[in-house]
């Protein structure tokens, strides 16, 4: 049996969940893809991994693996992941979320999960719009596009949720796109394996809601794209800032170490209980 096969049967929900609501040609299940190699490297049990999402197209992907899971509401996945990782520390907790999902309604959540430091792994895929909902633009739609909701292009100006990690303090921050698969898996295997909250960004494609509205192609064409404007971050630091124009940098952008709130908080614990004991 192919190797690939091994993986399908060990961590999807293949006889259950499929097929999957993902537009021929998405990008997400490549993400998928390389979560579960990532996770198989690793060596954890499927019992010691929790995948939280919230709503949108890419917060569908728990529903597919056969882990311990949890389907929430928009927005809100980063406080329901810290609540199941305070409640059980021993687990390896994956939050998947999409741009609007993390940035958007989820922002506040996003920028304090980082601060806090707690030991968990975001992965936010980063379509530049709000896909299942309509084509609404988001906080990552580029300066410019169109959107459903900017039928004569959109005024504002987008986030780099990359650089939004690093100074928020995440202790990991890596972008890839799902074009450059084998970088991808590195990156995540390197986020879930750092202790503290670990980001990747996954530049991804919806070539139905935003890519037709910006005659950007297909799925080709815009897979493309990510492979002529991506630039290694190592890269990246050797060439001028012209050079850079219209290009975006892939690779590890952060990698520090800081207490982690967990441990901090059991620490915490542990003195309370002393001082209600009379020990301390």
């Amino acid at each position: 049996m192919p190797e690939y096969t091994k993986l399908i049967h060990r961590y999807l929900r293949h006889d259950k969940k499929f097929p999957h609501i993902w537009c021929p040609g998405c990008g997400n299940g490549i993400l998928l893809g390389a979560m579960i190699r990532a996770i198989d490297r690793l060596g954890y049990d499927k019992d010691e991994v929790a995948v939280i999402s919230g709503i949108g197209c890419s917060s569908r992907l728990p529903v597919y693996v056969d882990f311990n899971t949890m389907h929430t509401t928009h927005g809100r996945a980063l406080t329901f992941a810290t609540g199941v990782k305070l409640a059980n520390p021993s687990l390896n907790v994956i939050v998947i979320m999409g741009d609007g999902d993390a940035i958007a309604i989820g922002g506040n959540h996003f920028i304090h999960a980082a601060r806090r430091n707690l030991n968990i792994t975001a992965v936010i895929m980063n379509n530049s719009i709000y896909g299942m909902t309509g084509g609404q633009y988001s906080p990552t739609t580029p300066y410019g596009a169109y959107a459903s909701t900017a039928p004569y292009r959109n005024i504002e100006h987008a986030f780099s949720i990359s650089e939004l990690a690093v100074c928020s303090g995440a202790v990991f921050v890596g972008r890839g796109t799902v074009y450059h698969v084998r970088l991808l898996d590195r990156l995540i295997e390197q986020a879930c394996a750092k202790r503290g909250f670990s980001v990747v960004e996954v530049l991804t494609h919806c070539h139905v809601q935003y890519g037709r509205r910006n005659e950007l192609g297909g799925p080709v064409e815009m897979m493309k794209m990510h492979k002529e404007n991506a630039v290694k971050v190592e890269d990246a630091a050797k060439m001028s800032p012209k050079e850079l124009e219209g290009k975006f940098t892939i690779g590890v952008l952060a990698d520090r170490e800081k207490p982690i709130y967990n441990q901090e908080y059991q620490a915490i614990r542990d003195r309370a209980a002393r001082e209600a004991e009379g020990k301390e």
